[in-house]
């Protein structure tokens, strides 16, 4: 495993303590670490921070789409055998790429406060001023997401889907120089992280496309037992955004979905009130089972007495530390929420669609390793 080490971020002082923060090699990647570790800088200033910046299994991997390789981990993997060999403290990941269950001694000690998690589309220049309603039938939308493509293609049947891979900069620049798509739906929030807010073409409403779970939030993962980390962490936990993204979590875990399923979400937290809808779709969008669940938390939300963390006494959410202003009635009853809408999904209907869609995904998966086999049993000359 192969990284590396930003340096110049510490002033290399003896009675500092310098923490060593991992993160993916890719542009969008860096500046949302930067922006974890600016934040943390405002809250602290006795303490150094080192990027150990690397590549994941899904960096290396750009020809197949996400939902064909067969992985939960893709893009967390190495990151996380860093945290345990405590080669680094803490890992900076976009929140929905981390499974609702994480390797044991692991856990998501902040999560930042959540940008837009609603999708945006990105018009190839030719069709520049139109929306993604506005497109002929026929028309190719990239997109590497099963959730976007269902949607849509439920929405717009007419509209004809491809696989996508690559970094902001890649699919880009694929967009506008390979001639091949005429749009892609790209996540907003990393958009206006890269500073290319001009490019957004249109914002994807929840009711035309609800988003990915936890899409939009950053997380940091550290060791369960570095209580020196945890303190820090807790500075930049988000109430509003943990609660929304515990619910959605559990929402995710309890139908044992991930990228390879078309699940999607749209949460809203408002005066003490915690709303969550979720979906499953077919693949090709032609079925959907959706369903909402409301709690009240104005009377649960008050905090527990205790407010530093202790090996002893950080309890767990989905995996997301315990936030040290909210009580745990109410995170119980927020994760309870997550798990209740997923029970209401899970109708015959709305099972049938998430083992059909599993069904289909395993295929592909199966069907793209055979496909691998034959082109390297072809270009070993073990095959004519």
């Amino acid at each position: 495993m192969s990284t590396d080490v930003i340096r110049g971020m510490s002033c290399n002082m003896s009675n500092r303590k310098t923490f060593r923060v991992g993160s993916r090699k890719s542009q969008l990647a860096l500046i949302q670490t930067n922006s974890v570790i600016d934040a943390l800088k405002k809250v602290t200033q006795d303490v150094d921070f080192e990027i150990v910046s690397m590549s994941t299994t899904g960096d290396k991997i750009l020809d197949i789409a996400l939902s064909k390789i067969g992985e939960k981990n893709l893009f967390t993997r190495e990151l996380e055998v860093a945290l345990e060999t405590k080669q680094v403290d803490m890992v900076v990941h976009s929140l929905k790429d981390l499974p609702t269950t994480l390797p044991e001694g692991l856990m998501i000690g902040s999560v930042c406060k959540r940008d837009s998690p609603y999708d945006a589309v990105v018009m190839h220049p030719k069709h520049k001023g139109k929306q993604i309603q506005d497109l002929k039938d026929g028309s190719v939308i990239g997109t590497s997401s099963l959730r976007r493509q269902s949607q849509l293609q439920r929405k717009y049947p007419g509209l004809t889907f491809e696989s996508i891979r690559g970094n902001l900069n890649t699919r880009l620049r694929k967009l506008d120089e390979d001639g091949k798509y005429d749009a892609i739906i790209l996540a907003e929030a990393g958009l206006v992280r890269m500073g290319w807010e001009d490019r957004v073409s249109q914002i994807l409403s929840a009711d035309v496309c609800m988003y990915a779970v936890s899409q939009g939030a950053k997380a940091v993962e550290c060791r369960a037992d570095d209580t020196d980390t945890l303190n820090l962490l807790a500075h930049i936990h988000d109430p509003d955004t943990t609660m929304a993204c515990i619910a959605e979590r559990a929402f995710l875990r309890t139908l044992e979905g991930g990228c390879s399923v078309p699940v999607a979400v749209c949460t809203e937290i408002k005066d003490s009130k915690l709303s969550i809808t979720g979906g499953v779709f077919s693949v090709d969008g032609t079925q959907c089972v959706q369903d909402s669940v409301e709690r009240d938390l104005s009377e649960i939300i008050e905090p527990p007495k205790k407010k530093i963390r202790t090996t002893k006494g950080v309890n767990q959410y989905i995996s997301i530390a315990e936030h040290t202003d909210i009580s745990h009635n109410a995170l119980d009853a927020i994760m309870a929420a997550g798990v209740e809408l997923a029970n209401k999904i899970l109708t015959p209907e709305g099972a049938a669609i998430l083992k059909k869609a599993k069904e289909d995904t395993a295929k592909a998966v199966l069907e793209e390793k055979r496909k691998k086999e034959l082109i390297k049993a072809v270009e070993s000359g073990s095959l004519k």
